[in-house]
Parts: C-alpha cells; structure tokens; sequence
C-alpha cells in the first residue's frame, strides 16, 4: 500500500463533477481532507474510501 502525505498530489477512479481528477491532500489522520486542484471543492473520506478512491500519486 502506498504512503500518502500532506501536500500529496494523488488522481481519483472517477473524476469530480467539475470534470477535474486531480486533487491536493490537505489533512490525514482518521479521516482524509482532499481538494479539487481544478474548482478548490474540499471532500472529507474515510480512509477506507480514500483508498479505493484513489487510483495513484503524483510528485
């Protein structure tokens, strides 16, 4: 499984509904806080979710 960190560039499965798969990691800890890169939208996850909604990092 890979590590993620804050300040972490990672692209989701699915795509938001701005059009955008590209999101900002802004706080992990029981919960994963992601932001859209494209429109700035804020969504909280499980870790679980998180995980099987990622598809990969970026550096």
């Amino acid at each position: 499984m890979t590590t993620f960190q804050v300040g972490d560039n990672v692209i989701t499965r699915k795509p938001h509904a701005c059009g955008g798969s590209k999101w900002t990691i802004t706080r992990i800890g029981a919960d994963y806080k992601i932001k859209c890169d494209k429109c700035g939208h804020v969504v909280m996850l499980t870790s679980d979710q998180f995980h099987k909604a990622v598809k990969g990092g970026t550096k």
